[in-house]
């Protein structure tokens, strides 16, 4: 049926200048300017991403996520966690959260997983049949064939005509 792939995890944090003591330019990062360029952020409440240092990182040597670790996905979700905690404690901290990028396939196709809505399954323009309904995948016969079989739905009839 469906597979769901995470990827691209950060966090993402919400920046409020001045909210309890002025923030310098250089406490972001911004290192190396002159001492009467770094002055304090004023403003509205804003956004930062941040994202965590590869799974398989080590900082001598590199190698791929999967090797240097056998749940990447828990990995990568406590790894953020860890980061959001340490960045909360930070008084300038407004709020923040940990976010993901997620993928889902058909796990018989690859394509991208799509279902019926209640209005496309109401619709003979968009059914199989008369017995599609809300929910059935729409990528491949198998996925819908998995789909029916699952919850007693009658089989597609098969395509083409007698030979």
């Amino acid at each position: 049926m469906k597979k769901t792939y995470y990827d691209d995890w950060r966090v993402v944090i919400v920046i409020a200048p001045r909210a309890t003591t002025p923030i310098r330019i250089s406490a972001l990062g911004f290192d190396g300017l002159d001492s009467h360029l770094d002055g304090t952020l004023d403003g509205a409440p804003f956004e930062i991403t941040v994202a965590p240092r590869p799974l398989g990182d080590f900082g001598f040597g590199t190698m791929s996520d999967s090797l240097a670790s056998r749940d990447v996905d828990g990995d990568y979700r406590r790894r953020c966690e860890a980061m959001l905690a340490e960045l909360l404690r930070k008084p300038h901290v407004k709020s923040g959260r940990v976010a993901c990028t997620e993928t889902h396939v058909c796990s018989h196709c690859d394509l991208g997983w799509e279902v019926l809505t209640a209005e496309e399954a109401a619709d003979p323009a968009y059914r199989q049949d008369e017995h599609s309904v809300e929910g059935e995948p729409v990528c491949c016969e198998k996925a819908i064939a998995e789909f029916r079989s699952e919850r007693g739905i009658p089989a597609l009839a098969p395509m083409g005509g007698a030979v």
